[in-house]
């Protein structure tokens, strides 16, 4: 699952993961999920060890399974407050699948969802779903993160909601992928 292997990511050479250090490839997508992480950390005042990248999840419909990655958890008191999730193109089309993976990757709603493409951004409730805020410079900072975080539910998703999300994020990341995407990995 590496994007050397894609015919859609030009490979400009190598860059340094901005949270671990890591060596990675030079893609236009992995500049903006570097600028994504220093945002977190540098204006949001995350610590690096409160956030974490390039998350494998299974996704599971039915007798189907596939793994995909999640861009990034944040971490605050040993809670996940947001998941935040980068794609190329247009933000809208991707507000029901991210929301869905919200549902999938713990046993709780995580409270905060966030799709960019690394030049705009939508930052929805994870209850109820609704935009409560767009733009990068509105991620969710560590401050009024830590005021907020007594008054997240993190409600526990039920078998039925965990199903009907693992169906819509599998239609939508993996059966609405392009067949070359090699950051999905479709498990027979």
């Amino acid at each position: 699952m590496e994007n050397q292997s894609n015919p859609h990511h030009l490979v400009l050479g190598k860059l340094n993961d901005f949270l671990t250090g890591i060596v990675l490839p030079d893609t236009l997508d992995e500049r903006f999920r570097q600028k994504i992480a220093g945002q977190l950390v540098i204006d949001c005042k995350f610590k690096k060890t409160e956030i974490k990248s390039n998350i494998p999840l299974e996704v599971i419909a039915g007798p189907k399974k596939a793994a995909i990655k999640i861009d990034f958890l944040v971490n605050v008191n040993e809670k996940i407050i947001a998941l935040i999730k980068f794609a190329p193109g247009s933000i809208v089309t991707r507000r029901l699948s991210t929301l869905a993976l919200s549902r999938i990757i713990k046993p709780y709603q995580i409270p905060i969802v966030v799709i960019t493409n690394g030049e705009d951004a939508e930052i929805l409730e994870g209850d109820s779903g609704k935009v409560i805020s767009t733009g990068l410079k509105n991620l969710p900072d560590k401050k009024s993160v830590e005021k907020k975080i007594s008054s997240f539910s993190f409600k526990p998703i039920n078998e039925a909601m965990f199903d009907k999300a693992s169906r819509i994020a599998y239609a939508c990341e993996i059966d609405g992928a392009c067949s070359c995407d090699s950051d999905i990995c479709i498990m027979k």
